[in-house]
């Protein structure tokens, strides 16, 4: 079942979705100030994953046979959440997408845990347009589980950390 998908998505209002194409898909309300902090907004059937541009970013999604086993130091941050895709069809988008014309991704219907990587969240220009941020979801069929950060990141603010 294992799957790699590479996509540049457009994250508009710095964020970009994973979404049960069944689902309605409103993170409005979702995005609190713990949320953004977090780079994560999650409601039923939606994950809206958290950018630190507003632009193109390259986002790698593998569908895995069982949780990763990575190194969290090649990370800036990770989280880790749920899923329910009930019609087996993940829709990967920008939040503004066209909804009909973004990606699908086939998957067995059920309940899958997420795991988000967000990668050299730091390196941005200066006007915040131009980095290499870079954004890895690995998904694999799992119970549902509360969400869980597993690694905060480390802000640099004008040369302060924060």
């Amino acid at each position: 079942m294992s799957q790699k998908v590479e996509l540049s998505l457009f994250a508009d209002y710095f964020q970009f979705y994973l979404q049960d194409e069944s689902s309605k898909g409103d993170l409005s309300e979702s995005w609190t100030q713990d949320a953004v902090d977090r780079l994560l907004a999650l409601t039923p059937g939606t994950i809206g994953v958290g950018t630190v541009r507003n632009m193109n970013v390259p986002v790698v999604l593998e569908i895995a046979d069982h949780a990763p086993h990575d190194d969290p130091a090649t990370w800036d941050q990770i989280n880790e959440c749920s899923i329910d895709v009930p019609s087996g069809r993940l829709v990967v988008a920008g939040c503004t997408d066209y909804f009909p014309d973004a990606r699908r991704i086939e998957l067995l219907p059920g309940s899958y845990r997420a795991r988000i990587y967000y990668g050299n969240l730091n390196a941005l220009s200066a006007d915040g347009l131009e980095g290499d941020d870079h954004y890895k979801i690995v998904l694999w069929s799992a119970a549902s589980e509360p969400m869980k950060t597993i690694k905060q990141r480390v802000k640099m603010d004008a040369g302060k950390v924060s």
